[in-house]
């Protein structure tokens, strides 16, 4: 990379960082290397940055720089074998220090205190000594593990039982799987991911259980980085699937005979009070022909008195005849 900044700079002199950059060979020459596969820092937790000299050398008086992706946005500064705050990026003030124990041997690294999900992404590490300096990147991969899932049944579907599962937390955005008890994958799965105020990812996944001998469904929540997962089971009841319950048919046929029962009492009930009514009707005309008979009989009764009370008053005796006074013994006998 010096040789490369040397041929591209040859007329000036200058770097892209605004160093000279000297062509000149010289045993001060060195490689900066960085590892390779990506670092895993956990959230919340300490992670380090590190960096080394090829061959390997002293680098107690060198100036060592950790930045992201400009020169500008400094991380750390070691110069002057001292640690340097001025300049660097307020969201790494007070969280950063440098590891010295190898510094002798040309071994650096930066240790970030409490990592957050912004310390994710890339970093260079730039050594230099005197005119001549190196560099090197390397990513670090911020990890988190969330909440264990939680997971419920929601609703039951005209085919299949709707099972929620849902998690919070997490870092980066979290695989979803759902089993059965035999391992078994289900494919016709749903999700949806959002991040809250600090980056961390929410997850809420839904399945359709259509196979009514399932059981027990688990739903696994894994953090693809650090390979760990949580899971959690849930067991479905036989009533509760669909394809074995026979509470749909059975409540139909309860429900017919509840309205054929209902219609069949009321007809009773009317057919009841139509024929009592009939009957009091019945009684009532009857009870108005026997008064009628009986007033009709009285007053007969009444008019044959009259009449032979006065051919009795007529005649010589004053005696009540037997046919009246057997009839009316009231009346004849006051008259004697």
């Amino acid at each position: 990379m010096a040789e490369i900044w040397q041929q591209q700079n040859k007329e000036t002199g200058l770097t892209a960082h605004g160093l000279s950059h000297s062509h000149v060979l010289s045993t001060d020459e060195f490689v900066v290397i960085a590892p390779t596969d990506p670092i895993v820092a956990v959230l919340g937790r300490d992670t380090t940055l590190p960096c080394s000299l090829s061959p390997a050398m002293s680098a107690e008086n060198m100036e060592l720089r950790w930045f992201r992706s400009k020169f500008s946005e400094v991380v750390f500064i070691y110069q002057n074998q001292r640690e340097q705050k001025e300049g660097q990026m307020p969201q790494y003030a007070g969280r950063t220090s440098l590891v010295k124990d190898f510094l002798i041997r040309g071994e650096a690294a930066v240790r970030i205190d409490k990592v957050r999900i912004s310390d994710n992404g890339q970093y260079t590490c730039f050594f230099r000594k005197g005119r001549f300096y190196e560099e090197a990147t390397l990513e670090v991969k911020v990890a988190g593990v969330g909440s264990a899932p939680q997971v419920h049944m929601e609703r039951l579907e005209e085919d299949g039982v709707h099972v929620t599962c849902t998690a919070f937390g997490w870092f980066p955005k979290p695989q979803v799987q759902w089993r059965d008890c035999s391992g078994e994958t289900f494919l016709d799965s749903s999700e949806a991911h959002t991040q809250d105020a600090e980056g961390l990812f929410r997850v809420e996944a839904s399945l359709l259980v259509r196979n009514s001998s399932v059981g027990i469904v688990s739903c696994s929540i894994l953090n693809p980085i650090l390979g760990q997962e949580k899971a959690k089971a849930i067991f479905i009841p036989e009533p509760f699937s669909p394809q074995a319950s026979p509470w749909k048919p059975a409540f139909a046929v309860s429900l017919s005979i509840l309205v054929l029962v209902i219609l069949g009492a009321g007809y009773f009930l009317r057919k009841e009070h139509s024929a009592k009514v009939q009957a009091v009707k019945a009684r009532a005309l009857n009870l108005l022909e026997l008064l009628s008979l009986e007033t009709l009989q009285e007053v007969t009764d009444f008019q044959s008195w009259n009449q032979e009370k006065q051919l009795s008053m007529k005649g010589s005796t004053g005696e009540c005849s037997t046919s009246l006074c057997l009839r009316l013994p009231v009346v004849c006998g006051n008259h004697r």
